[in-house]
């Protein structure tokens, strides 16, 4: 992962490890992925889908029109247990690889390709000799606790919201309702018991959650990272007065599979382990701040060459959870100003949605890691803030610095997104709007992709397509002193009026409106009709 901490402590600083690796005996094991042949018992899978999907999955790929496949059916249970036989301890598996992990010898590799239930077996090994293990960066600046940092209803988020135009979403309704978030990263403590947390608390908005690593629900320890929680926050967090995440109605599954104190490939099983579940569960949007470059072990680390999508394991296993209809965004990494540059895996597959990090200006920040992927693809996607971005952790509004931050806010608005779009459109088709209405489209750069996210643009042009309402509001003069008009080809049933921090200003029943009282600034206008609300800007000079 390109984030790393002493457990239970929040507060992040820039640091070079090198781990130094010792050569390698011939019995040395390795982390090998054995594939199975088949899933004899399918059948029984196909005949009730319920025994293994939640029914809010099956209705994702229903309306996305995903049939069932092998992937879906549950690994046979026989054939673990035949590896168990053989003298192996198997803790990770994946149904969607159709296989299990274990650490296993030459010799015993040998053994395994031979079981008639076996495939092949493919190890985790990428540089076979070791050798002198890559410098870990750490790119996740320090944490800087403060007390309230305004009294406005978004606080500090308010202008990395703004930023991607997703606070246009909130006013025209779209705060996550209905959309389950996935968020899988090292662990979540503060989240069971912060003021920051309580609104998601009391509204039943956390689904559930489990710790990958360790096997239990052991998500909210104070010895785990907290990298999780702030991340979390970024998205769902709210201090009333101080800070609205980006999508803070959603509701979310919370899944622990790194382990901050080590870099071991197994955290890839776990990752993929934790997005089946998160699949099982129904969920919408999968957000995760985590990937991978260099290990504890150089034998596993990748070189650039590596970075093509589909090399590692957790690439694959990211790529088939788009394929089930989530919308799947990653953190392109923080190694901008490191020796490795590039963007980590599984940031690096095409179908995941890759985002990088800018400052509050727009300008790309210096430690968001380069694109494009190994194959020539433009990554990122993407991109939102990520410098000194705002978020909670425990009961304080904080702020951090990362294409970690930049991930999760941007991930909150692709569900305020989807809550708004037709649940038919494909995911596919939605992230190459979301790059089509990125800033920098049709061009792009190694560190922003198509550049700043623009969530509401992206609606809009939506509007007028599978039954959203036609955008053909308009308001004159505008600018405008005393007085603006609204027309518009749905008769309007009453128009609301906010301001730039996101406060309700006035609700009018009329297409012309006094607005000589208002102070000079921005303000955005939600016009409501039979057909939906319409959401425009004017300015009160």
């Amino acid at each position: 992962m390109f984030k790393k901490s002493n457990q239970g402590n929040v507060k992040k600083i820039f640091t070079i490890l090198s781990v130094g690796i010792s050569l390698f005996s011939a019995a040395q094991t390795e982390l090998v992925f054995v594939f199975f042949k088949d899933k004899p018992n399918k059948a029984a899978f196909y005949n009730n889908p319920l025994s293994e999907l939640t029914q809010k999955s099956l209705d994702r790929r229903t309306n996305l029109g995903i049939p069932l496949t092998d992937q879906d059916a549950p690994i046979e249970t026989s054939y673990v247990q035949n590896v168990k036989n053989l003298g192996f301890t198997v803790t990770d598996y994946s149904k969607w690889l159709n296989g299990v992990a274990v650490n296993a010898t030459k010799s015993q590799i040998t053994q395994l390709s031979q079981q008639n239930y076996v495939d092949h077996v493919e190890s985790f090994v990428r540089n076979p000799a070791g050798g002198k293990s890559s410098e870990k960066m750490e790119k996740f600046r320090e944490f800087s606790s403060r007390e309230a940092l305004t009294t406005y209803n978004y606080g500090g988020g308010l202008n990395q919201i703004n930023q991607i135009n997703v606070r246009a979403l909130h006013v025209a309704g779209y705060t996550g309702t209905g959309m389950t978030i996935a968020v899988i990263d090292t662990g979540f403590p503060s989240v069971d018991t912060g003021t920051a947390f309580k609104r998601m608390r009391d509204n039943g908005k956390i689904k559930g959650g489990y710790n990958f690593i360790n096997k239990t629900t052991d998500i909210y320890n104070t010895n785990l990272n907290g990298h999780g929680a702030i991340c979390l926050g970024a998205i769902g967090g709210y201090l009333d007065g101080q800070f609205v995440g980006t999508a803070p109605d959603a509701d979310f599954y919370l899944y622990a599979s790194e382990d901050a104190a080590v870099e071991i490939p197994e955290e890839q099983l776990y990752w993929i382990e934790a997005a089946e579940e998160a699949d099982r569960k129904g969920v919408d949007v999968i957000s995760t701040s985590l990937g991978y470059t260099t290990f504890d072990d150089s034998r596993y680390s990748y070189t650039y060459s590596d970075m093509n999508g589909t090399t590692s394991f957790i690439a694959r296993g990211a790529q088939i959870a788009t394929e089930k209809g989530i919308f799947v965004t990653f953190a392109a990494g923080n190694d901008g100003s490191s020796s490795w540059h590039y963007i980590s895996t599984p940031a690096d597959n095409t179908k995941v949605f890759t985002i990088g990090a800018v400052t509050s200006q727009g300008s790309s920040s210096t430690f968001s890691s380069y694109g494009p992927n190994a194959a020539g693809a433009v990554k990122p996607d993407g991109s939102a803030r990520g410098t000194d971005t705002y978020t909670v952790y425990g009961s304080q509004v904080t702020q951090a610095s990362g294409t970690s931050l930049a991930n999760p806010v941007a991930a909150g608005g692709a569900a305020c997104l989807l809550q708004a779009l037709p649940k038919n459109i494909s995911r596919e088709e939605i992230r190459s709007k979301l790059r089509q209405n990125a800033s920098l489209y049709p061009n792009y750069t190694g560190q922003m992709g198509y550049g700043i996210l623009n969530f509401y643009k992206t609606y809009q042009s939506y509007l007028g397509v599978n039954d959203v309402s036609q955008n053909q509001v308009k308001v004159f003069p505008n600018p405008a002193k005393d007085f603006i008009s609204i027309t518009t080809e749905k008769s309007i049933e009453s128009v609301d009026i906010y301001d730039m921090l996101g406060r309700l200003i006035k609700t009018i029943h009329s297409a012309k409106i006094n607005i000589s009282e208002l102070a000079k600034g921005t303000y955005l206008l939600k016009v409501k009709t039979k057909s939906g609300n319409l959401i425009e800007k004017f300015i009160k000079e």
